[in-house]
């Protein structure tokens, strides 16, 4: 199978060729992790150097969404470097978990 002219970035299925015994081999960066990829994907993808996705540090947790009982809260992180020419893309960017608002004026009767 050859890439030529055809490298994706990432993981895209729609990114083959037809390899021996008339199995598919890929042209995509991922195809490095699940050892498929064609006879020629080094040669034909790696003309320039791949540059792997940075993020920067997790901000704060937001607060409970919640003020009485069972809510949630998250926080996020940016993106510093873009992955470029296939390179390893990027992590998660958000995060969410379980939390249990306990207000002041929870269990007051009205």
């Amino acid at each position: 199978g050859s890439c030529w002219q055809q490298c994706c970035p990432g993981r895209n299925n729609a990114c083959w060729a037809t390899g021996a015994h008339q199995a598919r081999c890929y042209c995509d960066s991922y195809c490095e992790r699940t050892g498929d990829c064609c006879k020629d994907y080094h040669a034909a993808c790696h003309r320039a150097a791949a540059v792997g996705c940075a993020v920067g540090p997790w901000g704060p947790w937001s607060g409970c969404s919640s003020l009485c009982g069972v809510g949630s809260e998250a926080r996020s992180r940016q993106v510093t470097v873009p992955p470029h020419h296939g390179g390893e893309p990027c992590p998660d960017l958000k995060q969410r978990r379980g939390c249990l608002g306990e207000h002041p004026t929870c269990g007051r009767a009205k």
